[in-house]
């Protein structure tokens, strides 16, 4: 329920703003009601005028950085480790 309300009041805000912002023009007709024969009635008639939104594109010419990437030789620190020679006192157990 609350779902629903929620789309309920993004579309009233949307059409609000639209409104406000010149793209949509609402004219009402004004109706008439039925009789109590149930016999016919008018609907009222609506016209909506929205406004055109062009889209496209165009070639223009911008900055763009760009990177390069070289090798150069530099001295970068290094470790070893050589292993401990096993003593023929700790082979022989």
């Amino acid at each position: 329920m609350r779902g629903l309300l929620a789309i309920l009041g993004l579309a009233a805000v949307a059409i609000v703003v639209l409104m406000s912002l010149g793209m949509l023009s609402i004219q009402m007709q004004p109706g008439a009601l039925p009789t109590i024969r149930f016999e016919g009635g008018k609907a009222p008639g609506i016209a909506a005028d929205v406004g055109d939104v062009g889209m496209g594109t165009t070639n223009k010419t911008i900055q763009v950085p760009t990177i390069t990437m070289e090798n150069k030789t530099i001295q970068v620190p290094t470790v070893e480790v050589e292993k401990a020679e096993p003593t023929p006192a700790a082979a022989a157990k």
